[in-house]
């Protein structure tokens, strides 16, 4: 996931670029509340598996070989399998392993901090996405809203504290989130390859890798077949806000850069929250709420644009 030209002088953000953008917020919103009813039914790994295979197979066939399909994958598979590992199959696997105990909207929020991490490795692993003063405080408040979300979990193993979700299901969202920098930083390699194959390329990756692994972990030919709600929320999962989410990611990425694309995290806790509220009962604890409004202060910081309206132009009467 990446940001705007404010972030980065080489890239700008254009009326159809955060058009696109707040589609894919809302679309990823909806994956956090899909996973979370599909969780319930299916194990974490089977699931990922389930995601990443339908989707790969919904692009093959959107695809049907075009744009050089085959001989890019064939060319580039080591790249692709790179990307699917840190882009689909750690990060997919953190976070649905997380909300086996953590609601939608908490777990969005969590990774929300996708774009903080993004920032700090595009810092390190590129030329041309640098710290700012802006980014660091921006960084700083949305790592001090993340250790507002965990709270006194942080403190659990030490004063057995047990009220509320475990420690380590509030970490794995924050795990994907750092996976999910990595893969931006890394997908800027992608931008010359058109955006349907990169997704294509990666899906077909992670498949592979998931197939043996879901077999092995989950032996899912015992799992009970699971209800048709269920069954819907795997299919919105994978054909929704997978196969055509990730053609609007790397379509995105590849005009707006590492750094601008990651602010679509700051669009999908919105949607995770109010359709976990309307569907599935849950609430924010006023914790939650301090510490979501804390990451989104960072990332507007992190933007830029905000602050810059409200400087004094440098004018004088």
């Amino acid at each position: 996931m990446d940001q705007p030209a404010s972030l980065s002088s080489a890239y700008a953000m254009t009326a159809k670029t955060w058009s696109m953008l707040f589609l894919l917020g809302l679309i990823w919103g909806g994956s956090f509340f899909f996973a979370r009813v599909a969780v319930q039914h299916i194990p974490p790994i089977t699931l990922v598996f389930l995601r990443t295979s339908i989707a790969a197979i919904a692009l093959h066939i959107y695809l049907a070989g075009r744009f050089d399909l085959y001989a890019t994958l064939q060319r580039r598979w080591r790249e692709f399998l790179a990307l699917g590992l840190i882009n689909n199959v750690l990060p997919h696997i953190l976070i649905f392993t997380g909300q086996t105990q953590i609601g939608a909207g908490l777990a969005a929020i969590l990774n929300a901090t996708t774009p903080i991490f993004t920032i700090l490795i595009a810092n390190r692993l590129t030329t041309d996405e640098k710290m700012t003063p802006p980014k660091i405080v921006g960084c700083l408040i949305g790592l001090l809203g993340t250790a507002v979300l965990i709270g006194p979990r942080a403190l659990a193993p030490f004063t057995g504290e047990s009220d509320g979700p475990p420690l380590w299901a509030l970490l794995l969202p924050i795990g994907a989130a750092i996976s999910y920098g990595f893969a931006a930083t890394y997908g800027k390699r992608f931008r010359g390859v058109p955006a349907p194959v990169t997704a294509a390329g990666q899906l077909t990756a992670s498949t592979l890798v998931l197939l043996p692994l879901a077999t092995v972990v989950d032996h899912p030919w015992n799992l009970p077949i699971p209800p048709l709600g269920v069954v819907l929320s795997v299919l919105a999962l994978a054909l929704v806000s997978t196969a055509y989410a990730y053609i609007l990611f790397f379509r995105i990425m590849a005009v707006a850069g590492a750094t601008n694309t990651s602010l679509v995290t700051l669009l999908v806790p919105p949607s995770a929250i109010i359709a976990g509220m309307l569907f599935l009962g849950e609430w924010l604890t006023l914790p939650g709420a301090a510490g979501i409004i804390l990451v989104l202060l960072g990332l507007i910081v992190l933007d830029g644009r905000a602050l810059k309206r409200l400087a004094p132009s440098g004018r004088s009467g």
